[in-house]
């Protein structure tokens, strides 16, 4: 079990504010989201929600790094996604949850009882109308990462992930990507090897040589700098003119 943690965070200070499901609410409609919300805390490693579990909440992760995962009849499992800061967990109408939810880091949720918050879903054309353009980012979102898992050399599939994280912390700082940004990696290495379908020790020698090679600088073991990040870019192998989803 997780600890639960109730906090009265204001809404206005909120760091994924501008990019949640609430990013467009009125102060009215902020008041009533706020008398169905509470916050969980959970440590890296511990589990949100297990598949087939019933969910009687939803929620937005303020902090932190969610794995989404799908077990097989044999065991086998597979990472499918990964939840990042202002992205939504669960699905109004959905009582059951499709996938393993587990914390890959130390995570806050922003959490949501279900039941009123599909009843405000009703009238709240702000709340409503956000969810659709978020759940569209993700459609497009799995999209790429079919591309990644599918078509990507591993050297690219590192970056790529890199990219990713680095748009979603410039996102969050309402800042535009940029040369000599820099962030602290949510993921370990195995647990990116884990998501990628790599082995840690392709991890660990392709990071390696992104760094030897100066398209990143590490300080420590997690902060990543991205010098140039055009350069980066072009490691991934994407399309200069299209790019990654956020």
């Amino acid at each position: 079990m997780s600890d639960i943690v109730f906090d009265h965070k204001e809404c206005g200070s909120c760091p994924i504010r501008h990019r949640a499901v609430c990013a467009r609410c009125e102060t009215d409609e902020l008041n009533e989201l706020d008398s169905i919300k509470y916050y969980r805390s959970y440590e890296a490693g511990q589990p949100i929600v297990w598949s087939g579990d019933r969910m009687d909440f939803v929620a937005s992760v303020v902090t932190g790094v969610a794995s989404l995962s799908q077990a097989m009849e044999d065991g086998r499992t597979q990472m499918v996604g990964l939840l990042l800061p202002s992205d939504f967990l669960g699905r109004p109408g959905r009582d059951v949850a499709p996938y393993d939810v587990v914390a890959v880091s130390n995570l806050t949720l922003c959490c949501f009882r279900r039941k009123p918050f599909e009843a405000l879903m009703t009238r709240t054309p702000h709340i409503a109308q956000r969810l659709l353009e978020m759940t569209l980012d993700e459609l497009d979102a799995a999209r790429e990462w079919m591309l990644i898992l599918g078509r990507k050399t591993a050297r690219e599939k590192i970056a790529s992930l890199m990219a990713i994280i680095a748009r979603r912390e410039s996102s969050l700082a309402l800042k535009s990507t940029g040369d000599g940004m820099m962030f602290e990696l949510p993921l370990t290495r195995e647990a990116m090897a884990d998501y990628l379908g790599l082995t840690l020790e392709t991890v660990s020698r392709q990071i390696s040589a992104l760094k030897r090679e100066g398209i990143i600088t590490l300080e420590g073991k997690r902060r990543v700098i991205i010098p140039d990040f055009d350069r980066l870019q072009i490691e991934t192998g994407d399309d200069m003119d299209g790019g990654m989803m956020a």
